[in-house]
C-alpha cells in the first residue's frame, strides 16, 4: 500500500479542520496523489478535465449532539500529534520517547503501518501547532473512552525516558482540559505512572477514608468506564491497548482489598 493510499483510506473526519490542515501540509505533494488514486479528501468535484479536492469542515464553533464514527485512522492522526506536542514540552526530542512512539505503533499496527505512521509524525513535529485548536477538534468529534485512551498514551510517553517532567506534565494537563477530561480521570490516568501510596485509590478516584462499600462501587464504575470493549470501535489494536488501563484498575481494586481484608 502506498504512503498516500494509506492516509487516505484510513481518516474520516480527520480530514477537515485544523488536523486536516496538519496533514495535508506534513504529506505535502502526498494529497495531490490522493486524488491520482482515487481516494477523495472527503469531498470532490470536477472541474473539466481535471479532478478538484476539497476538504469539508465540520462546525467546530458548536458542539454537536451526536459524533461521527471515529476510525482508527483518526485516532492514529489525533495520536501522533498530541504526542509530538508532548516530545516538544520540554524543548528536546529525547531518543527513547521517539522509540517508545515507534514500538508502540509497530505494537498496535505492525512494521509497515508503523513505518508510514512515524514518517508521518516526522512531518508533523516540524510544524508549529496549535493545541487549543486540535484538542477541540478531537474534543468534539471523538468519544470519551477515546479520548481517555489518547491521554493514556501520552503519559506513556512522557514516562519513556524515565521521568515525567514538569514541562510534560504541564503540557499534558493543558492538553487535558481541551480535551473536556475531568481533574478527577486526568490524576487515576496519572497515578498509573507513578508509585506512590495512594496510587491505588487515586486510580479508582477515590479517597482513603471512604468505605469498604465504596472502594467496591467506585471499583464497578472505573472497570465499566476503562473497560476495551469502549474503544472496539477503533479496531482491535486499540482495544489490545486500552487493557492495560483496564488491568491497572483491577491490580488497584485487588491491592486495596489485600490492604483492608475485603473480598
Amino acid at each position: 500500500m502506498s504512503f498516500a493510499k494509506w492516509v487516505g483510506g484510513a481518516l474520516g473526519w480527520s480530514f477537515g479542520g485544523p488536523i486536516g490542515a496538519i496533514i495535508g501540509l506534513a504529506i505535502g505533494s502526498f494529497v495531490d496523489n490522493l486524488a491520482d488514486n482515487g481516494t477523495p479528501l472527503l469531498g470532490d468535484r470536477q472541474t473539466g478535465n481535471k479532478r478538484d479536492t476539497y476538504r469539508t469542515k465540520p462546525n467546530y464553533g458548536k458542539r454537536t449532539s451526536s459524533r461521527p464514527q471515529t476510525k482508527s485512522g483518526d485516532f492514529e492522526v489525533s495520536l501522533l500529534i498530541l504526542a509530538s506536542i508532548v516530545i516538544k514540552a520540554d524543548g528536546k526530542q529525547d531518543q527513547r520517547e521517539l522509540d517508545f512512539v515507534r514500538q508502540q505503533f509497530t505494537n498496535m499496527y505492525g512494521k509497515d503501518r508503523a513505518n508510514k505512521a512515524f514518517e508521518l509524525f516526522k512531518r508533523i513535529s516540524k510544524q508549529n501547532i496549535s493545541t487549543r485548536q486540535v484538542c477541540t477538534q478531537i474534543r468534539q468529534m471523538m468519544d470519551h473512552a477515546s479520548r481517555l485512551q489518547l491521554l493514556h498514551f501520552l503519559f506513556g510517553i512522557a514516562k519513556a525516558d524515565g521521568v515525567v517532567t514538569e514541562d510534560e506534565l504541564r503540557q499534558i494537563y493543558t492538553i487535558t482540559g481541551y480535551l473536556g477530561i475531568s481533574s478527577k480521570d486526568y490524576e487515576s490516568i496519572k497515578a498509573m505512572f507513578y508509585n506512590s501510596s495512594d496510587n491505588a485509590y487515586k486510580i479508582l478516584e477515590i479517597d482513603k477514608s471512604v468505605s469498604d462499600d465504596a472502594v467496591k462501587k467506585a471499583y464497578r464504575a472505573m472497570a465499566k468506564k476503562y473497560h476495551p470493549d469502549r474503544v472496539g470501535h477503533l479496531g482491535k489494536e486499540h482495544q489490545e491497548g486500552a487493557e492495560a488501563k483496564f488491568r491497572q484498575v483491577q491490580e488497584a481494586y485487588e491491592h486495596i482489598q489485600k490492604e483492608r481484608g475485603f473480598k
